[in-house]
């Protein structure tokens, strides 16, 4: 039988010398197991030996490989120009966004703001051209609405004005009125116009209930259906008027007398506290002018 050709160590290849490296290892533990074995230093030996040394194969590339540290990699111009380029485009979305938001927002009052439909006040220079209870003096006992009062140029609106309609009842409305120095007691109604009147004390509409902030106006005829405000330019300063409503009485003092003339309508002018103002032809039968009294609620 032929002997084996020993290969020289420079013929050997990596995988055959590793081999050879673990058989000599395992022979020499081998020899130093034998040797404490026969002095008594080991007793026992597990049924399989145990490789406290393992050897890692690996391949011959890897082995001679020569190891590369991990080093970052410096970042090219165009990269860094690249990353500007996504900031700032990220950064002009969320502006975008933004005001996006901000349109929306102001869209959103705008179109709250166009709902709202704000209670106006209305004022006595737009709901009266002339002050109320103007009409001709009676003959026989008959009169009419003195249109002369009104100014030509006025004249439409009037007709636009003429109509309005009649607020419905309500407990805090006005149905009555008393002034003690006059003997005065008469029913209120809403509305001052020709008809109203007829019934008795008409409220302008628009003005405040009883007790209520603002100017609450009243008026009546003074020669005719009734006479109710007849005596009006005998009040004094600190007479009382009272004025009734479903629930309670409200106490307003007198606090002057004023003569003017039909055209006159501020003085109906709302006012920041509570108020009442009387208003009816005058003088007696001639009816050319208005007595207007105005009083303060009473505390």
């Amino acid at each position: 039988m032929k002997k084996r050709k020993t290969k020289s160590p420079e013929d050997l290849s990596i995988s055959e010398l590793r081999r050879l490296l673990m058989d000599k290892r395992r022979n020499v533990r081998q020899e130093r197991l034998d040797s404490y074995r026969k002095t008594g230093r080991v007793v026992q030996l597990a049924s399989q030996e145990l490789d406290f040394n393992p050897i890692i194969e690996t391949s011959a590339d890897e082995e001679l490989a020569p190891e590369k540290e991990a080093s970052p990699r410096k970042k090219s111009w165009g990269e860094r120009l690249l990353l500007g380029v996504e900031v700032v485009a990220v950064l002009g979305l969320l502006g975008i966004i933004l005001s996006g938001f901000g349109i929306l927002r102001n869209l959103n009052a705008e179109f709250a703001s166009a709902l709202e439909q704000p209670t106006m006040a209305p004022t006595p220079l737009v709901m009266a051209v002339v002050l109320p209870s103007g009409h001709t003096p009676p003959i026989d006992g008959i009169s009419k609405p003195n249109d002369a009062e009104i100014p030509d140029h006025l004249r439409p609106m009037v007709q636009s004005i003429k109509d309005l309609p009649i607020p419905p009842a309500s407990p805090e409305q006005a149905i009555r009125i008393q002034i003690p120095a006059l003997n005065v007691d008469a029913p209120i109604v809403q509305g001052d116009g020709w008809e109203q009147l007829k019934k008795g004390v008409g409220q302008h509409l628009g003005t405040p209930n009883p007790g209520a902030v603002g100017n609450m106006v009243f008026s009546a005829h003074n020669d005719v259906y009734g006479e109710i405000f007849r005596y009006l330019d005998e009040l004094q300063p600190g007479d009382e008027i009272l004025v009734f409503t479903q629930q309670r009485q409200y106490t307003y003092v007198v606090s002057g007398t004023q003569i003017v003339e039909p055209t006159q309508v501020e003085v109906m002018a709302a006012t920041a506290d509570p108020t009442t103002t009387l208003i009816s032809c005058y003088p007696y039968l001639k009816d050319q002018q208005r007595i207007v009294v105005f009083a303060d609620l009473k505390n």
